[in-house]
């Protein structure tokens, strides 16, 4: 299922590619929506078709723009990371205008899920690489800033899997994490779940919509 969606988007980009003009591809969905495995998957095979040394895609994750969560606890809105409101939301969507000029090389934080932080500069686009693929809950938001990179992409992917699935998943996510069932469904419900209702309601028409049910 994931390789077929993967060379569904592959073909997409494909299409859109302009000679000398950088692609950038939105690859978008609510939390534990397979969007991340997803956009992976998109760039390992495009670059398996590679044949320098210079990479054809690169993968830049919205994740990496997370505020602190000294930040976060001061204002309040620890428990609320995820949402919209704990992402520097407006350095990201500059950064992203900032990569249809490839002029230079040009460094993007990366998330640390095991160390729940962001470091800083540890992925690296190759000026000569004329594909980035961007993933992210609120690529597609009609609201500002978000609605400002609608001009910027190239292509636009949309991954939703139904509600009931989606909230299987995310209690999942929390389960693994070490959390009892009973705490893991309220984590997902309190937070993680009107994150995801809200990327579903407020998300642009993509060109191109997967379920990954």
């Amino acid at each position: 299922m994931i390789e077929q969606d993967a060379t569904r988007v592959c073909d997409l980009i494909s299409s859109r590619r302009q000679v000398g003009v950088r692609a950038i591809v939105a690859i978008a969905g609510p939390p534990a929506s397979g969007k991340s495995t997803l956009a992976e998957t998109v760039v390992q095979s495009l670059n398996a078709q590679q044949g320098s040394a210079v990479p054809l895609a690169a993968l830049v994750p919205m994740d990496g723009y997370h505020l602190d969560n000294r930040i976060l606890e001061a204002r309040g809105l620890l428990a609320r990371k995820g949402a919209p409101e704990t992402f520097d939301a407006i350095g990201f969507c500059n950064a992203i205008k900032g990569l249809k000029s490839s002029q230079h090389e040009s460094f993007h934080p990366k998330f640390d899920r095991q160390m729940d932080l962001a470091i800083a500069n540890a992925i690296a686009v190759h000026p000569d690489t004329p594909i980035v693929v961007v993933e992210g809950n609120y690529l597609l938001m009609d609201s500002v800033p978000w609605r400002t990179l609608a001009e910027v992409y190239t292509a636009t992917v949309f991954v939703c899997p139904n509600l009931e699935e989606l909230e299987n998943r995310l209690q999942y996510r929390w389960i693994k994490h070490g959390f009892d069932p009973e705490t893991a469904r309220q984590r997902a419900k309190s937070n993680d779940l009107p994150n995801a209702i809200l990327v579903i309601s407020g998300s642009r028409r993509a060109d191109l919509t997967l379920n990954q049910n």
